[in-house]
């Protein structure tokens, strides 16, 4: 009974976390607001206490993070900055592992040397989530964001990766060596993704013979869909590969093989609604753990700083900072290495780095916040070795990484709005006639099939259609598909006229909900009824509010 009170205060916590930062009057990021909300909950006066399982978590928020974060990545514009996201996501990744690892291990006594490259290997996902939440949506141009939540995706693999090898040598069940580590590595990674295509495309074959067996049930179709990232992860991890990748790739899969493009209407529509809640959820979920645990950790490490000759607490407090500026320090040193190379050696086909002003790469710097899978990685951290010793420094591997995180959320919030000031965010105009230019082609197409249909339907005897009525009904249709088509060259006219109309709508829409409950409190039709018209009319009111974005 315990847990699920549990469940239900922490799932209550991270839907006012919402409410909250909106009330707030100066703008603080959702993950802060989290945190905040976890440690007030972890206060003495209300005292929750969570019993923390590492492998647990590792397995129950990690897998449908990374899956969600493939299904949203645009495959097209990934797969075109392929050289950057790899510069970044891997070859950046294993520069950080090293470097950073071999100077927390210098820095900070008490911290051996594998345990060091762990912390470093955590440390290096970015969150483009927790980003967003600090600059908002569209404040950083289109072709530094589009790198950067490419970035996001695979280096949260990667960094994964490179803890699990790190977590593997210190338990003693590897040997490290260069080529060892190499090959494994590929071995993982490559079956990782692998076995993350085949679950997808098993899972697609699978959910066509659930719709010919079952019909069109949305519920089924998208319990399994919710079941995806798990069964990827575990059955990767069952047969020795990467399930973070397999994640990874199915989340990608799933976007490009038109598995869900080919799925029942009402089961796409509850997939994404469903997908978006869990997203918002299981990042909360994360972001609040680090808050419930925070006075723990402090506490633990005041015990262990008191305790331990070699380590001094406020050595902990400048190691953060320390560790968060080498951070930056090496990230911009590999973008300006990579601009620098493709400026010189990449003449014909140079990177999207060449283009940046000095400016630039300092916003794609201190982009790099880190977030929910950096915390999620450094909590899956075993509480022991494999000889029932306790994991080593593992307190000051988790008091790190947290205060890492939080001083990347705080110094984002400070440094991004000023290196962002006078910036062009993404152009919307441009999105706007992109929109408009897009259905005024759609349109074209749609009404010559109109034309089409309706001279099918009058050389048709059988249908038996009066002339007159077949001719209102198509120009109806054909009249309103062509103010689209029409308003192709005159964006503001054809906007404000789309607006007017949309406003129209609704007010017609709510006046017929309104009639639809009057309906049924006077008991002039059944529930049953008022049940399905109130479903076509959230359907209308949904796309009619999404216009109006």
């Amino acid at each position: 009974m315990e847990i699920f009170f549990t469940i239900l205060i922490l799932t209550l916590a991270v839907s006012l976390s919402g409410v909250a930062a909106r009330i707030i009057p100066f703008q603080i990021p959702l993950p802060l607001v989290q945190i905040g909300m976890g440690a007030l909950l972890a206060w003495p006066t209300f005292g929750l206490h969570v019993d923390f399982d590492p492998n647990l978590f590792l397995v129950l928020f990690i897998p449908p993070l990374l899956f969600a974060d493939g299904w949203k990545t645009p495959t097209s514009e990934f797969l075109h900055h392929g050289r950057e996201i790899i510069g970044l996501a891997l070859v950046l990744v294993l520069i950080t592992v090293v470097g950073i690892g071999y100077m927390i291990y210098w820095l900070v006594p008490g911290i051996p040397l594998i345990p060091a490259f762990a912390l470093a290997a955590v440390l290096s996902p970015t969150d483009a989530v927790a980003l967003s939440g600090i600059v908002g949506e569209g404040r950083i141009s289109k072709k530094i964001m589009t790198i950067l939540q490419g970035e996001a995706l695979m280096n949260d693999a990667s960094g994964l990766v490179s803890l699990k090898f790190a977590i593997a040598v210190a338990m003693g069940t590897m040997v490290f060596t260069v080529t060892g580590a190499s090959l494994e590595f590929l071995k993982v990674a490559l079956g990782g993704l692998l076995a993350g295509i085949i679950i997808c495309w098993l899972y697609g074959k699978s959910l066509r013979l659930f719709s010919r067996w079952s019909g069109d049930d949305p519920a089924t179709q998208t319990v399994l869909l919710l079941l995806l990232p798990f069964a990827s992860y575990l059955i990767a991890e069952h047969i020795g590969v990467s399930g973070i990748l397999a994640a990874v790739a199915a989340g990608m899969t799933i976007s490009r093989s038109g598995i869900i493009r080919q799925a029942p209407l009402a089961m796409r529509l509850r997939a994404n609604s469903v997908w978006q809640m869990l997203e918002f959820v299981f990042n909360g979920m994360v972001f609040l753990m680090l808050g419930l645990q925070l006075p723990e950790i402090l506490e633990v490490s005041l015990r262990a700083a008191e305790a331990d000759p070699n380590v001094e607490l406020w050595v902990l407090f400048v190691s953060i900072a320390t560790i968060y500026f080498a951070l930056m320090l090496v990230r911009f040193g590999w973008l300006w290495s990579m601009r620098a190379i493709s400026r010189r050696a990449l003449k014909k086909r140079p990177m999207e780095f060449s283009t940046y002003s000095t400016r630039e790469l300092l916003i794609a710097t201190f982009a790099g916040v880190r977030g929910a899978i950096t915390l999620a990685g450094v909590l899956s951290i075993p509480l022991m070795l494999a000889n029932g010793n306790d994991f080593p420094a593992r307190y000051e591997l988790v008091f790190l990484a947290t205060g890492v995180i939080l001083f990347s959320l705080l110094v984002g919030v400070v440094v991004l709005p000023l290196l962002l000031h006078g910036t062009e965010g993404v152009d919307k105009t441009v999105h706007r006639r992109e929109v408009q230019t897009a259905r005024a082609v759609m349109a074209s197409s749609a009404i010559e099939s109109l034309y089409k249909m309706e001279e099918r339907l009058n050389d048709d005897s059988e249908e038996n259609i009066d002339p007159d009525l077949l001719k209102e009904v198509s120009s109806r249709v054909i009249g309103n598909l062509r103010r689209r088509v029409e308003g192709k060259d005159d964006l503001e006219r054809s906007q404000y006229a789309e607006n007017l109309e949309r406003r129209f709508r609704l007010s017609a829409l709510r006046a017929e909900r309104a009639e639809l409950y009057h309906l049924r409190a006077t008991q002039q039709i059944s529930n049953e009824t008022m049940v399905r018209l109130q479903h076509d009319l959230d359907l209308l009111e949904t796309l009619l509010s999404e216009k109006e974005e």
